[in-house]
């Protein structure tokens, strides 16, 4: 009995190791080398899903470059390369380097702390220059860390909720830790600094040719642009000193400060700007005459939200370059009102405004592109007509009529003191030819708020930048004026010319300037036009 259950133990005692051995090797079996082989592609497979997470995650940072705040951002590509994204106007596209990380620069607004801070201290404008490149490097290096420590947490936490084993995840994250970094470092060994000189444009800027012609000409001058980034922010520092010396009109109680801005042409230089008058002058009304978009399509939209920043009554209508697209982007600003042949009452002036009758943001295309032909004139001038006939049935005495065309204006005279337009790019003001019996009117064109936008690149010299402070007595009657011009790019002078109205019931002493007429001809006589009615570009 006992040899019997002795033997039965021996016999138990030479089969377990037996299987033990089969339990402590199960990769030997035909099976288990399969599900071994899952198990690396597992690991492979959550390793690259936390890469992509992570670094979509956690792959961007916000840095100063210069004055400006800039969005860095990576993703992960095939191809490589770097897109400078600078809205609404479109983006720069640069085969910058290789490898499997994409890098893109959105380039945002000016900082108003940074700016502020530079103008207390001029010496550090140049310094602010000078140290752009390192504000990118450091931006960059910064990014790169971070989109490292981010790929490796997701993998981590990925893999933990996935395979439950800390040597699986342990090797989850080494892995990931050597595919990020070998992919930033490809990056970085492979980045082309010339790849700037040879920019490819998306967007907006690939009717680059119609708007400003040779793309190489506009690489070029944007080139010469972002060089003048110092004497650009010299000028809003000039234009806050002389504000601040500049003698101001005494005016008596009740005085309504109303700034006319136009043709801002997309140019967000126009805003910072118009931001400081703003801020100066102690505005209570800005009215803006048209043109506030190139192309009036729908990303250029989005240019408009600048506007619910000013905290001011905005009055707009649209230009030849603006889209009905465009307007309700506008009308949606809280702030903003858009007149299309109506009348409003804001910061105590009754104002009444059209909208041009056209739409052509291509000049070689649009039947207006050759010059006020009589169909065109026909237009205009209607537009003219039917608000003259608006401000003749309101309730209320109109203070000042708004037009984007100065050919516009003739119907106008009488009907009003004061009419405000743009579309020339040029600054002028002249008198209406008075109508027996009526009141004399006042015509006062803006320039380019915006320097004409892209197309102030175009000649030798920039076009400048320019506003006027409009200053209305108790009566409503324009009682003084401030004409601001701001130099264009590579230019930092910035001039204040004051005028003073020594009676505003007449209105100021200016020459008259004949305005187009209805005629069958397809080119007004010389004594009719003074003004240039030609549409901008």
């Amino acid at each position: 009995m006992d040899g019997h259950e002795n033997e039965q133990h021996r016999t138990g005692d030479e089969t377990s190791p037996e299987r033990g051995r089969a339990r402590r090797f199960p990769a030997w079996r035909p099976g288990d080398r399969l599900r071994r082989l899952g198990v690396v592609l597992a690991v492979l497979a959550v390793t690259l899903g936390g890469i992509v997470v992570g670094t979509y995650a956690g792959g961007h940072v916000g840095t100063d470059i210069g004055p400006f705040r800039a969005e860095l951002k990576l993703s992960p590509s095939l191809s490589g390369g770097t897109t400078v994204d600078i809205p609404p106007l479109g983006a720069l596209l640069l085969d910058s380097h290789d490898g499997p990380a994409y890098l893109t620069v959105e380039v945002g607004s000016l900082d108003q702390g940074r700016t502020e801070a530079l103008i207390d201290d001029p010496a550090s404008i140049s310094r602010a220059s000078q140290s752009a490149v390192q504000d990118v490097r450091d931006g960059v290096m910064r990014l790169g860390l971070r989109t490292l420590a981010s790929a490796v947490l997701a993998t981590l936490l990925l893999a933990a909720l996935v395979f439950r084993d800390v040597r699986r995840t342990a090797w989850a994250g080494g892995l990931a830790l050597v595919v990020t970094a070998g992919s930033l470092g490809m990056a970085a060994s492979t980045l082309r600094p010339q790849a700037i000189e040879e920019p490819r444009y998306e967007g907006l800027l690939v009717n680059a040719p119609a708007i400003v012609g040779d793309a190489r000409r506009i690489a070029n001058d944007y080139t010469k642009y972002a060089e003048q980034l110092q004497r650009l922010v010299g000028n809003v520092s000039k234009l806050y000193t002389t504000v601040s010396a500049l003698p101001v009109v005494q005016p008596s109680p009740g005085t309504t400060r109303v700034l006319h801005v136009s043709d801002i042409h997309l140019n967000p230089t126009g805003w910072q700007l118009i931001r400081t008058v703003v801020e100066q002058f102690g505005i209570d009304v800005v009215v803006d005459t048209g043109d506030m978009t190139d192309w009036g399509s729908e990303p250029e939209a989005s240019f408009v939200g600048s506007i619910g920043l000013l905290k001011k009554p905005y009055v707009f209508i649209r230009g030849n370059h603006d889209s009905p697209r465009t307007a309700a982007a506008v009308a949606q600003q809280p702030n903003a009102i858009v007149l299309n042949n109506s009348v409003t009452t804001v910061g105590g002036l009754t104002i009444a405004g059209i909208g041009d009758p056209r739409f052509t943001p291509d000049k070689e295309t649009s039947p207006a592109g050759s010059g006020l032909t009589s169909a065109v004139a026909d237009q205009v001038i209607g537009a003219g007509e039917q608000l003259a006939g608006t401000i003749q049935k309101s309730p209320r005495k109109v203070d000042i009529a708004l037009i984007h065309d100065p050919a516009s204006a003739g119907p106008l005279s009488g009907t009003c003191p004061l009419v405000l337009s743009g579309h020339t790019h040029s600054r002028q003001v002249s008198k209406l030819p008075q109508v027996e019996g009526k009141q004399p009117t006042t015509l006062m064109v803006q320039g380019s708020t915006g320097g004409a936008g892209l197309r102030g690149l175009e000649g030798e010299k920039p076009t400048p930048l320019t506003m006027t402070v409009l200053y209305f007595d108790q009566q409503k009657l324009l009682q003084a004026y401030d004409e601001i011009t701001v130099g264009g790019t590579g230019q930092s002078q910035v001039n204040l010319e004051r005028h003073v109205i020594r009676d505003p019931a007449k209105g100021d002493q200016v020459p008259v300037t004949p305005t187009p007429t209805r005629g069958p001809s397809e080119s007004p006589s010389p004594g009719t036009t003074t003004l240039s009615p030609t549409p901008t570009s």
